[in-house]
């Protein structure tokens, strides 16, 4: 799997969580979903991780997985806010939710794939 896949998935538990720490009330009751919150939120930042793993092919430079995940996480979770608690969805908020996802779209195509450690060490030693 592609680290552009694992970070997607992240950024989909990203979204997620926030929604159960809105069902356990701040975390003061209802525990089953507590657990499985934080299960999600444990699995976010280890699928995150996966996306920036330098020993795998292709893995993406830090700064751009962890712009992506948040700005994902947050689009997310405020387009679930509107769509499952009827929160505020004028259209200042849709246009600037579109503005993060433009830039999440631009980082996306913009962004190279970090080159392997012992490769880079390799190019920059001078030839013999």
């Amino acid at each position: 799997m592609t680290p552009w896949f694992f970070l997607l998935a992240a950024a989909v538990c990203e979204m997620v969580w926030p929604i159960g720490a809105k069902a356990t009330h701040g975390f003061k009751d209802n525990y089953p979903i507590m657990g499985l919150t934080f299960a999600v939120m444990i699995l976010s930042f280890w699928l995150m991780s996966r996306s920036i793993d330098p020993q795998k092919p292709g893995h993406i430079p830090v700064g751009t997985a962890y712009a992506v995940w948040t700005a994902l996480g947050t689009a997310g979770t405020a387009l679930l806010g509107m769509a499952l608690y009827k929160e505020p969805h004028d259209f200042a908020r849709i246009l600037c939710l579109s503005l993060i996802i433009t830039g999440v779209v631009g980082l996306k195509l913009l962004a190279r794939a970090e080159a392997p450690a012992a490769a880079t060490a390799t190019e920059e030693r001078p030839v013999q």
